[in-house]
């Protein structure tokens, strides 16, 4: 039996992004988020969502663009740490050792050492009380050659991305493939053509 739990988000997994800006200084910097994924296809847009009270939501506004940094078990700390300090207080980049790059076609930095960085321009902004939802548009995306598969795309288990659950506050690591998309459900439907 289902109990009623309230008014919450246990919408599993979800991202452990970093997404990163330049401040009002020019400074390259950023946040942990949780909060974001793919909303469109054509053209690719990503949303992520930026509480208030962040120091990079200001550097995202004036600019009218961020980079989305995907985590990876590699940089667990150093993505941590973009979670847990200010931007007002410390250079995130030097303090965790990372390597900020200015992105090709944004006025925002990527994350060298992260497998998978996308230059988004900013198509729409939402208040939404808590946090602002932006939605960026992917014009450039990055990846660590050793992590792309045979045709060049991404594999999720060369990334090794980081998985967050956020009520728990935990990070967790991608398992098993249990698999095959367009596929599975025939098996509910009868078909049976693999």
């Amino acid at each position: 039996m289902k109990k009623d739990i309230g008014v919450c988000t246990p919408l599993y997994p979800a991202p452990a992004l970093v997404v990163t800006a330049y401040d009002r200084q020019g400074i390259p910097g950023g946040l942990m988020v949780a909060w974001g994924g793919v909303c469109n296809s054509e053209p690719p847009c990503i949303s992520v969502a930026v509480a208030k009270n962040r120091h990079t939501l200001e550097g995202i506004m004036k600019r009218k663009a961020f980079c989305v940094n995907v985590s990876s078990e590699d940089v667990i700390c150093e993505a941590d740490f973009f979670g847990l300090a200010s931007g007002r207080d410390v250079d995130k980049f030097e303090t965790a050792g990372l390597t900020p790059r200015k992105g090709d076609l944004v006025g925002a930095p990527l994350i060298e050492e992260f497998p998978i960085s996308m230059e988004c321009e900013v198509v729409q902004s939402i208040d939404l009380g808590s946090h602002f939802l932006f939605v960026g548009k992917v014009v450039k995306t990055w990846a660590v050659e050793k992590c792309l598969d045979e045709k060049g795309y991404p594999d999720p288990l060369k990334v090794k991305p980081l998985v967050f659950a956020p009520k728990c506050g935990t990070y967790y690591a991608l398992g098993r493939v249990v698999g095959k998309a367009y596929s599975e459900g025939k098996k509910s439907s009868g078909e049976n053509n693999g």
